[in-house]
């Protein structure tokens, strides 16, 4: 009982400490940007000390934060720098304004950093206080709100676009906005309507994204040959997101040689890629390389520390016999992971028992902004942790509908089907998730693998009845009981 109490104080006493850290932060950006608009002030007046300065350039703290100095030498960081320089010689100010919106999300992008979405917002706030309504700034904020995870209001401005002008990069915004909600129909529509107006590599990863949710894995496969197909060394990112993701249909596939070459090439696009590292570390704990899987896994989460990243690491380092450092990461994850990524933790506290409660409120709050599939699995996963059995066959069954082919999904609604005394459902969806069992990770393939021997030895007990038992009793001696 005592983990479960622990876990659910890092979840709970997170709220605090991020609480106290958000005002440091803000009170040290108020400062800079003070300075800032001061120093910008003196040197307007000893340069050109007859002109006096735009009101809009020195009283708008949107504008004094955007250009704020930025620290780094990459590309994106010199294209910020000259973009800022630009605006602060008040030519074309809308122009630069955009430009450097959308240099701040490709830095985020990089960076997986999400304060940079948070600058390509006061660019568009900038723009709008000029021009009112403006079109190029309505786009930046609904791609901003599209990457913030706040899914109706991106819909709400992507829906304005298209009624106003209707572009490619419009309709692709849409899309994405409903996919997210998860009405799969509506978005497909307007992929369609993306496709038909500009096919380039966005619409074509679209489209394979699409057919992967839809459970055409060969499609998805085909479609994102397209993306890499027309992907440009000049946007190293998206490269290398192609490259990834056409890996990670591979991998699914079976094609494991294919997969590691595909990272490979994304890697030499962009060595410090994430989501790269990720699948690399994934697809080396299958081969029981697990040295190898935790060197990429913590790069992968020094670049991203998102909970999925920590809990794969976690389980790489587990499986190394690197206990002190799993457990590490793990109290890193239930830390943070409710505010960076809360419908991960819910699955993470799911599947471990720790604090079911907390896992379902997580979810049922992702599922107000979020109805894909994978939020209803998450959903359906909590319920079942926390011994709602009819209503977590119901959410299982909206995860199910679309025909994604996933193997936690498989897991999930076959663990779920057990306890709601569905057999023949439980059996066949334990065999699709067996059959795609190197997605899953060690932990569940441990689980997996026992399924079918603890039902013959003890057909009264269910999965969560040991779980709970487990998390109460956290013997090493115990992992398959």
């Amino acid at each position: 009982m005592q983990k479960t109490e622990t876990c659910k104080q890092r979840v709970g006493g997170a709220s605090r400490k991020r609480r106290g850290k958000i005002w440091i932060s803000v009170l040290a950006l108020f400062l800079a940007t003070a300075f800032l608009l001061v120093f910008f002030l003196s040197q307007k007046s000893k340069n050109a000390p007859n002109k006096a300065p735009a009101a809009a350039a020195t009283l708008d703290s949107a504008l004094g934060l955007v250009l704020t100095p930025q620290a780094g030498e990459s590309r994106t960081d010199r294209e910020i720098s000259q973009l800022q320089q630009r605006i602060r010689e008040d030519r074309n100010v809308e122009l630069w304004l955009d430009r450097l919106g959308w240099e701040f999300v490709a830095k985020a992008r990089e960076t997986f950093d999400p304060g940079f979405y948070k600058l390509a917002e006061q660019c568009a706030r900038c723009i709008e206080k000029r021009t009112p309504q403006s079109q190029e700034a309505m786009l930046l904020r609904a791609h901003v709100l599209q990457n913030l995870h706040r899914f109706k209001e991106s819909e709400t401005l992507a829906r304005r676009l298209v009624q106003q002008r209707g572009l490619s990069f419009d309709y692709g915004l849409l899309g994405d906005a409903l996919m997210e909600q998860g009405k799969l129909g509506d978005a497909v529509e307007a992929y369609q309507r993306m496709m038909n107006l500009k096919p380039d590599l966005r619409a074509y990863a679209r489209a394979a994204h699409m057919r992967w949710l839809k459970g055409d894995l060969e499609g998805a496969i085909e479609a994102m040959q397209f993306a890499v197909s027309a992907a440009s060394p000049g946007d190293a990112e998206s490269a290398a997101w192609v490259n990834t993701r056409l890996a990670f249909y591979e991998f699914q596939a079976g094609r494991v040689n294919e997969a590691e070459q595909r990272c490979a090439f994304a890697l030499s696009l962009q060595s410090d890629y994430a989501p790269t590292h990720l699948l690399k570390g994934k697809m080396l704990l299958v081969q029981s390389r697990f040295g190898e899987a935790v060197d990429a896994l913590q790069n992968a989460v020094k670049l991203n520390p998102l909970p999925e990243y920590q809990w794969t690491l976690a389980e790489a380092l587990r499986v190394a016999g690197k206990e002190d450092e799993a457990s590490e990461i793990e109290a890193q994850l239930c830390q943070r992971g409710a505010s960076s990524d809360p419908r991960t933790l819910a699955l993470y506290l799911a599947t471990r028992h720790e604090s079911p409660e907390t896992a379902l409120r997580l979810a049922r709050a992702e599922l107000d902004s979020r109805g894909d599939v994978f939020t209803h699995d998450a959903l359906a996963w909590s319920h079942a942790a926390a011994g709602n059995v009819a209503e977590a066959f119901s959410e299982m069954q909206r995860a199910l509908a679309e025909g994604t082919q996933d193997a936690r999904l498989f897991f999930h609604a076959g663990i779920i089907a057990s306890e709601a005394g569905h057999s023949a459902d439980a059996e066949r969806w334990l065999r699709k998730a067996s059959e795609l069992s190197h997605l899953l990770l060690p932990s569940e393939r441990n689980e997996l693998q026992n399924v079918a021997a603890r039902a013959a030895s003890e057909p009264t007990k269910s999965f969560f009845a040991r779980a709970k038992y487990r998390a109460e009793n956290p013997n090493p001696n115990l992992k398959n009981r």
